[in-house]
This record gives C-alpha cells, structure tokens and sequence, in this order.
C-alpha cells in the first residue's frame, strides 16, 4: 500500500524521487483527462507535461486533503490555457490528431482482433469527435464525471465551482451529446442506440 500522504510531505521538502512516485501514480490519469479535453495527444503529453511542472511549484500550497482532485483542478485549468492559446493561434484540425492514430495504439488492448479494433477505434473517435464539439466548460464536466467516473463532488472539487453547476453542466452537456451521437448510432452498442432514439 502506497503512503501518498508520507510520498506528497517528502516532496514538500523538495524531495525530488518523492515528486517523481506522484508523477508516476498519476501521469495516466492526468495524461488521459488533458486528452478528453484537448482532443490532441501531442498538445495532451505537453499540457499534462505543463501541469506536473506547474504542481511541483505550487506544492506548498497543497494543506492535506485528497490529492487527486487538487493535481486534476492544475490539469483541467493548463488545458484551459492551451485551448485559449489554440484559438488564438488555430494550428491543425482534430481531424489530423485522430487520423494519427496515435493515442489508440497507446491504449489497444491486445486481445482484440483487427475487426474489433477498428471498430473500437472509430467509436473512439466519434465520441472523442462528440466530446470535442461541447464548450470547455461542459467538455471538462463531461469528461470528469462520464468518462473518468468522478462523482459530481469530486468533479465540483476539481472544476471549482459548487455542485449545482456541476449538475447544470452535465445535464446540457449530455442532451447537446445525444445529439450529437445521432450521426454515429451505427458506432454505438444497441443499449445506446435505443436510449438516444428515446431521447431524440
């Protein structure tokens, strides 16, 4: 059993293997919340890369309390400021990070075979495509709460801001998802389809 408590007061003191076992315990999380959000693996990698920098400066500010949502509200708020640089400054288009491939291959799970791959891979990317069309803030509670399973508290913890924004979030969100996901019901698990027919 891992002491995070004891591991996060040695890197406190500027311990720095200690900051290095957070890193590892939470850079796959961290990497996989900047990639829902972001919608990019490259711009992902630099902004979870970003983020541990920016928490090991601010780890004196961190009094106790679960560290994951402390580290993930530095994640959520570094993607905030790449997407704000991005649309300023548009550089390639989703399209071009899905068509990589990439970030697909990192998580493949080598058991399926080639059909089921590709299928896999194409749901992927018509939710990854779905999840890229909500606005930030929507995108950030959508990717807390259904894709990495936060509870609303964790999420309004992460996101600083109360729960009934949470709520409100999700709630839109979902509705703007349904329909989006029309255009991909043949991508979806029949209990999906069914559910978004019920919904339209």
């Amino acid at each position: 059993m891992i002491d995070e408590p004891a591991i996060i007061s040695a890197a406190q003191k500027g311990d720095l293997p200690a900051f290095n076992q957070l890193v590892l315990n939470h850079q796959t999380l961290a990497y996989n919340v900047a990639y829902r959000i972001l919608g990019d693996p490259d711009l992902a990698a630099d902004a979870t890369q970003d983020a541990f920098i920016k928490a090991y400066k601010a780890l004196h500010t961190f009094h106790g309390g679960a560290f994951r949502p402390w580290l993930l509200r530095i994640v959520t708020n570094t993607c905030y400021d790449y997407l704000r640089a991005k649309k300023r400054k548009p550089a390639s288009s989703l399209e071009d990070a899905y068509d990589s491939g990439e970030h697909e291959l990192r998580f493949r799970d080598p058991t399926d075979g080639p059909e089921t791959y590709a299928e896999r891979r194409e749901l992927n990317r018509a939710i990854q495509s779905s999840i890229a069309q909500l606005g930030v803030d929507q995108r950030a509670v959508v990717v807390l709460v259904d894709v990495q399973g936060f509870s609303y508290e964790e999420a309004a913890s992460i996101l600083n801001v109360s729960l009934g924004t949470v709520k409100s979030r999700l709630s839109r969100a979902r509705a703007r998802l349904r329909d989006i996901l029309q255009e991909y019901q043949e991508l979806l698990p029949a209990r999906y389809r069914s559910s978004i027919r019920e919904n339209a």
